[in-house]
């Protein structure tokens, strides 16, 4: 499969130019990023603030701290390979443009190959890739700071102010959009306005790209999930029944067998 080299601003408008669409995908440990490396199939992974929720049992992506951050993204960069890596910059990493640059910085050091922010922040985004630091935006429904999760942009003042916002991450530098939980109108609208990219998670399949938390899509979380995810697997499940074997097979005296121990 020919994998797209999604490196800079022009790889990114390049492969939407070229109708390909952008394959992306979380992960938080070297583990998956394995998987995700042999399989041959992911264009980007994002190693998310989301793990707060699906790694460190937090009721939001709040309470991530970026020394965490950084510490996903060493044990993620160690088995990608050649995938591109984008690092979340997690609440109150990017508070003013200073403070953001030192914080992505530390990111990139950590085997990130860009990084992404929530809202739009043209200072914070102009000081980033001034740096020479690729960065991708994220508009809708914005976890770090949301009241409730729910759609957003749904009627016209907020749909104009989500394109404006848009245009304005375009022209500060961003390489891509994350669109989360937006109409399949309004999201195919911004996608058709800009040059970048669109990603979407929750918006529709008219975006230049998708992307979902690896927990979800692998059906290893568990309780309600949005509508927008698609369960690929039932691992919760698979894991489950192997539990329950193993347990088994101790108690009863099974294993370790004879050709499970050494002579």
């Amino acid at each position: 499969m020919d994998l797209l080299k999604l490196v800079n601003r022009q790889d990114y408008i390049g492969y939407k130019k070229n109708g390909k669409k952008i394959v992306m995908l979380t992960a938080y440990d070297a583990a998956f990023a394995g998987i995700m490396e042999k399989s041959g199939t992911i264009d980007v992974i994002l190693v998310g603030d989301s793990l707060g929720m699906v790694v460190q049992g937090h009721d939001s992506t709040r309470q991530v701290k970026l020394e965490q951050m950084v510490y996903h993204t060493e044990m993620v960069a160690r088995a990608a390979g050649a995938i591109p890596i984008i690092g979340d910059m997690p609440f109150h990493s990017f508070d003013t443009p200073e403070k953001a640059l030192e914080n992505a910085t530390k990111l990139m050091d950590a085997g990130a190959s860009g990084v992404k922010i929530e809202g739009n922040k043209a200072g914070v985004v102009k000081k980033i890739t001034g740096a020479g630091i690729p960065l991708m935006g994220h508009l809708g429904l914005l976890p770090q700071t949301a009241r409730q999760f729910k759609v957003q942009a749904k009627d016209q003042t907020g749909a104009d102010q989500l394109i404006r916002d848009a245009v304005e991450l375009q022209e500060s530098g961003a390489i891509a959009v994350v669109l989360e939980c937006v109409p399949r109108s309004l999201a195919r609208t911004v996608s058709q306005e800009l040059d970048i990219p669109t990603i979407g998670i929750g918006a529709g399949p008219d975006c230049d790209g998708q992307v979902l938390v690896l927990h979800d899509m692998l059906g290893l979380s568990t309780g309600h999930l949005p509508k927008f995810v698609k369960r690929y697997s039932r691992l919760h499940e698979i894991i489950s029944e192997a539990l329950e074997e193993y347990a088994g097979e101790v108690r009863e005296g099974s294993f370790p067998s004879d050709s499970h121990s050494y002579h």
